[in-house]
């Protein structure tokens, strides 16, 4: 993946030396979402050991503005798809593009591993998180619920690559 400029935003791959900046950006994120969830996320106990570990394992694509990183996305192959996970932005930076350019980040990588699905998992009770994933082309796949959870906590979705 090359460094694209967006509108002054840089976009590149993950590396490990990014780790601690992405566990802080993640927890930042996930600790300023529109709503609380049932059960706490556990983006909130991310640690630089947790992502590099991530990292290590799938990959990832950071957004910078100059030298400070504002936006994150994690991906790694799940069930034949390319599961991507932790899209987290700055509270400061939102409403910007940023999260749907990490999503649209992923397509490429998907590809390039010969997959013709990505998917991602959504808290119901974030319903504009579930509508900005929609209008980047996901559809609701199947409900699952949280262990110890009775009813469905959250929606895993899935866009088809043509």
């Amino acid at each position: 993946m090359t460094v694209t400029e967006n509108g002054g935003l840089s976009i590149r791959r993950a590396t490990i030396a990014d780790a601690a900046a992405i566990a802080e950006l993640v927890r930042l994120a996930f600790s300023n979402q529109s709503r609380p969830t049932n059960p706490p996320s556990s983006a909130l106990r991310e640690t630089s050991a947790t992502i590099a570990a991530h990292l290590a394992h799938g990959g990832g694509a950071v957004v910078e503005i100059g030298a400070v990183m504002v936006g994150v996305v994690l991906w790694e192959e799940e069930d034949g798809a390319l599961y991507i996970s932790r899209v987290s932005v700055h509270p400061e930076q939102r409403r910007r593009g940023i999260a749907r350019a990490l999503v649209d980040q992923a397509e490429p990588e998907a590809r390039r591993r010969g997959l013709t699905r990505m998917t991602l998992g959504v808290r119901l009770e974030l319903e504009d998180n579930r509508r900005l994933f929609k209008s980047c082309g996901f559809e609701d796949k199947e409900l699952r619920s949280h262990e110890g959870f009775s009813e469905p906590t959250w929606v895993l979705m899935e866009r088809r690559l043509s």
